[in-house]
């Protein structure tokens, strides 16, 4: 009864940056899925321009509420209240306070939509950190304002991680946008076991009964015994060994080199050994998801209490208003908000 419940509640897709390619490839994507739970968040003479930019025929229909019905044949568009009224004149490509401003704003609105139970999943288009703080945004970026947005009653942020995933690999971040030698600094016991449990209750939450975790070394060989390095003694294997204690399937710690080609699934030749590879730290975990192509790959925030997916992409402002952007990206994060929402 749940599922039925969550299926009949709309998917949220903000526009993002409105002078980047973010409402263009929202247009598309939603002209090529035509789903009836999906409504477009933002503002609706920047989705207009987007149709007329992407070619795309289309009358926009405008949402009184985000969960009001879609009428057909047409594209779904609710308006938040206060974004800025002129959008429009904003340079297209360029860094803008305006755009940041919307960009904010339409976060915000799905947000509280989603946390007050009226939307199923969150899908957001790129931002621009730039135009984020002209806007006056105290927040750098998507994660850390879903964070605050999703913070407890005494202000406690919730603990995120980061996922980028395609067809073929799924791979969980420890840490993430830090110099590599802080980065070593945060592979804990503790960091490491609550990633693994954030990606087990993902993956868990998504349809998988047992997700198979396999953990990645930090050092090469995974330390080769404590040659290479003690991270792995110290930290890494007494966090996957309370892990297990817990119930969760992780296993490792595997060598970097040879572990991402382990998990790939690619049947019928490759099905993968592993659900997710747990990776210690940024650019070790996303170079193998991105060379499998950066054009299907999916970020999601994992840990919010609620579902979000983006493109793996930014906002492309050398392209913007050409008709030029791909939407595959942010076509991929819509079905797998799908699938973990259930």
């Amino acid at each position: 009864m749940k599922n039925d419940v969550e299926s009949s509640r709309p998917l949220l897709l903000t526009m993002g940056d409105a002078c980047g390619i973010g409402p263009e490839i929202a247009v598309a994507a939603w002209a090529s899925d035509c789903g009836s739970d999906l409504r477009l968040v933002g503002d609706v003479g920047v989705f207009r321009r987007a149709l007329d930019v992407m070619g795309v025929r289309l009358p926009v229909a405008v949402l009184a509420r985000a969960d009001d019905p879609a009428p057909p044949d047409c594209l779904p568009v609710w308006q938040p209240p206060d974004l800025p009224q002129d959008l429009l004149a904003q340079p297209i490509g360029q860094v803008s306070a305006a755009s940041g401003t919307a960009a904010a704003r339409c976060i915000v609105a799905a947000t509280q939509e989603q946390l007050a139970g009226r939307s199923r999943a969150l899908v957001t288009a790129p931002i621009h950190k730039e135009a984020l703080h002209a806007a006056g945004v105290d927040h750098p970026g998507h994660t850390e304002l879903l964070q605050a947005l999703c913070a407890d009653a005494d202000g406690r942020l919730p603990p995120v991680r980061m996922m980028l995933a395609n067809d073929e690999l799924r791979v969980v971040l420890v840490t993430i946008h830090v110099a590599l030698r802080q980065a070593v600094d945060q592979i804990t016991t503790g960091r490491v076991l609550q990633t693994i449990r954030i990606a087990d209750a993902a993956l868990r939450r998504a349809g998988i009964a047992a997700p198979r975790i396999a953990v990645a070394g930090l050092n090469p060989h995974a330390g080769e015994g404590g040659l290479f390095g003690s991270e792995e003694i110290e930290h890494i294997a007494p966090a996957i060994a309370q892990a297990r204690s817990l119930g969760i399937d992780a296993s490792g710690p595997f060598a970097p080199d040879t572990v991402f080609m382990r998990a790939r699934h690619a049947p019928p030749k490759h099905p993968g050994e592993f659900d997710v590879v747990v990776a210690m730290t940024h650019d070790q975990g996303l170079i193998p998801v991105k060379y499998l192509g950066v054009e299907e790959g999916v970020n999601v925030t994992l840990g919010l209490p609620l579902v979000r997916t983006s493109p793996d992409h930014g906002t492309a402002f050398d392209i913007a208003g050409t008709g030029r952007a791909d939407p595959s990206s942010l076509s991929a994060a819509i079905r797998m908000a799908r699938t973990m929402s259930g």
